[in-house]
């Protein structure tokens, strides 16, 4: 995931309550609760999640001091053999497209979404029609750069499907290389566990929903 904006952040204004807690009937509570984690990490990362959605009246908010949400996306090609992934160009390895809420973007979908189709210069994607939303949590450390502290980014993965045919363009400003990769080819990447976690799990749903697509198309149901 490549972290977007990292210019000083903006002081609320005098008075201003940044951080109101937020009800525990709020989407992303009622979202993350269904969620399954498979490891203990993604378990821990989970109940911080949860922890800190019920503090925040917005939790993607830059402006908290401890960190914020962000959202990004596990994109997969139409054919379900390949996903793509960016090679961060300060941070040197491969992630996966993603990064901080705009404002008024109040859900993880619509930061995936958006982040994904602005770093990987694909129109039309659109999020797995059955896998779990999220996919994947991950919360992770960022250290401090410029005027910017050190805080945590709380990420919510999910997995999206490119259109057939779908072709990259990297942006130039933020990555140094932009490629579809086989999921055999993954082996050989240094990839952190969160990132290994919810590509396995991407690899997992595609496979369903091809199986699906298949038992759809053939008009007997035969195998």
């Amino acid at each position: 995931m490549i972290a977007r904006g990292t210019g000083p952040r903006v002081a609320p204004p005098d008075g201003a309550e940044v951080s109101r807690r937020g009800p525990a009937d709020h989407p992303l509570t009622v979202a993350l609760g269904r969620h399954r984690p498979a490891d203990a990490k993604e378990a821990a990362d989970l109940a911080e999640l949860l922890a800190f959605v019920a503090r925040h009246a917005d939790p993607f908010d830059r402006r908290i001091v401890e960190g914020h949400l962000t959202g990004s996306a596990v994109v997969v090609s139409a054919a379900g053999d390949r996903v793509a992934l960016l090679h961060h160009l300060k941070l040197g390895r491969w992630l996966q497209p993603g990064g901080h809420a705009e404002p008024g973007e109040r859900d993880g979908e619509t930061v995936a979404l958006r982040e994904a189709g602005e770093e990987t210069g694909i129109v039309g994607l659109a999020l797995h029609p059955t896998a779990p939303r999220p996919l994947d949590v991950d919360v992770h450390p960022i250290p401090a750069r410029g005027d910017e502290p050190a805080h945590r980014h709380l990420d919510l993965r999910y997995l999206v499907i490119a259109p057939a045919g779908a072709t990259l363009r990297r942006p130039a400003a933020e990555a140094r290389a932009l490629r579809w990769f086989a999921w055999d080819d993954l082996a050989t990447l240094e990839l952190d566990h969160g990132l290994r976690r919810a590509l396995r799990a991407a690899q997992a749903h595609t496979r369903v929903r091809l199986s699906l697509l298949d038992i759809s198309e053939d008009p007997a149901g035969e195998r």
